[in-house]
């Protein structure tokens, strides 16, 4: 609930947006917000820039009202779920209000025949799986911070995880979305079927975006049966025998639907042996992923590498483990940063860097670096691989003097032409994308 007066806070005036939402506690003045939750804000923003009060619209009305009313008062405002991103990306400039989706959460529609499912985009991830697995289904996405991160963050900021190995990423993955422009509109795109050719694919657009283009609403995905079995190979040893081990299964006809290379301090961390790791998932019907964990080992064995197998809880809390030390909140001394490279090069950045973890296929991971001296270094050697790498969670003082994007591709001007046509006025996160964008 919020305490009246006739003062203007930061040019905002929160009983309008009160009159919008319309319910108790639902807009927050910054001195009440909880202490944690400022420390998320502040995180995600240019210091000694803070909002004005935190917004909590329970419908895409609602939202929709919430942007109109920004959008005539030229607020800059800061979208997020539940938070668990606020610190990705670049800092955001001049905010005035934020305003959560976290309480536009409802399940739409679950079409279990036709395996897709509807949902608004503040539901929060784990809540969402529990949902499905009664009917034996599930997302295929492995998200940073599952059980906080909402749909619609996940979605904005691209975060697929390891499961891209076999299910592709987030664009793969969605059917439709509903978003609200920086005007208060309402848009659409795709639908609730597999099979939806009709208009532009925005959902590819807004995906990524961090919420500079729109405030995703509602989403569709596609969904997948849960399998009958599932095991994990986990080889370590020397880099050279890891790598051949990573290019032939690569190259082999095995399917496995996670499938990452771990650095030397990921693997000692976990106390699984020494050297890089090579880490595959198979889930499938049991033969079937018994042979193929077998030939696995069996690759391994000729290799020189030490394998270990898990299944059931010994193989869930290998994996639990696993998202805890290379997703764990950044520490003070440790830059958190998103790469890119040909699959080809990942355990030579491996090699190099204490804590990381690089998809085989796609070579997209995280890697966790001592100061902005190594992250130029990196950076330096990912780009002679025709890679990139992004800052994601760094200390403000890194951000504002490190390149967070480290952009040096022709696409920027394009990329400034769709701000201006999706948001005229710069009140969506501004900032936060490359480029100032």
């Amino acid at each position: 609930m919020i305490a009246m007066s006739n003062d203007k806070p930061q040019g905002v005036y929160p009983w309008e947006l009160a009159s919008i939402v319309g319910e108790e506690n639902a807009v927050c003045l910054w001195e009440n917000i909880e202490e944690n939750q400022q420390k998320r804000i502040q995180q995600g923003i240019v210091a000694g820039n803070f909002p004005s009060c935190i917004v909590y619209p329970r419908t895409q009305e609602q939202l929709a009202a919430v942007l109109a009313a920004a959008d005539k008062n030229n607020w800059r405002v800061l979208p997020c779920g539940s938070g668990s991103k606020l610190s990705w990306g670049g800092l955001v400039k001049g905010v005035d209000i934020v305003v959560s989706t976290e309480r536009i959460n409802q399940l739409i529609e679950h079409a279990v025949g036709d395996l897709t499912v509807t949902v608004e985009a503040g539901m929060k991830f784990s809540d969402l799986q529990a949902l499905l697995t009664n009917s034996r289904q599930f997302l295929a996405l492995d998200p940073t911070a599952p059980k906080s991160a909402t749909i619609g963050g996940i979605v904005a900021t691209g975060d697929t995880g390891s499961l891209r190995q076999r299910y592709g990423s987030v664009r793969d993955q969605l059917l439709g979305i509903s978003f609200v422009r920086a005007d208060g509109q309402i848009a659409k795109a795709g639908g609730r079927v597999v099979k939806n050719v009709a208009g532009y694919d925005l959902m590819k657009l807004l995906t990524g975006s961090y919420g500079t283009l729109g405030v995703i609403s509602q989403v569709t995905f596609r969904l997948y049966p849960l399998q009958e079995a599932s095991v994990t190979v986990l080889l370590t040893g020397e880099a050279e025998a890891i790598s051949q081990a990573a290019n032939t299964l690569r190259g082999s006809g095995l399917t496995p639907v996670q499938a990452d290379l771990l650095s030397t301090k990921l693997v000692s961390g976990l106390n699984v042996g020494r050297g890089l790791g090579l880490i595959a998932r198979f889930q499938s019907i049991r033969e079937s992923v018994q042979e193929q964990s077998n030939r696995v080992l069996e690759l391994g064995q000729k290799l020189g590498l030490d394998g270990a197998v898990y299944v059931d809880g010994h193989e869930a809390h290998l994996w639990e483990r696993l998202q805890e030390q290379i997703y764990s909140p950044v520490e003070d001394s440790l830059i958190s940063c998103k790469i890119g490279v040909l699959p080809t090069n990942a355990v030579a950045i491996l090699s190099k860097v204490e804590l990381g973890l690089i998809h085989i296929s796609s070579g997209l991971g995280l890697l966790k670096l001592r100061d902005k001296n190594q992250v130029l270094q990196i950076r330096d050697r990912t780009q002679a691989y025709s890679g990139f790498l992004t800052i994601l969670e760094a200390p403000a003082t890194v951000k504002e003097q490190v390149d967070v994007w480290g952009y040096t591709g022709n696409s920027l001007a394009l990329m400034r032409r769709i701000k201006q046509q999706f948001d005229s006025k710069n009140i969506l996160n501004p900032g936060r994308f490359l480029g100032g964008i």
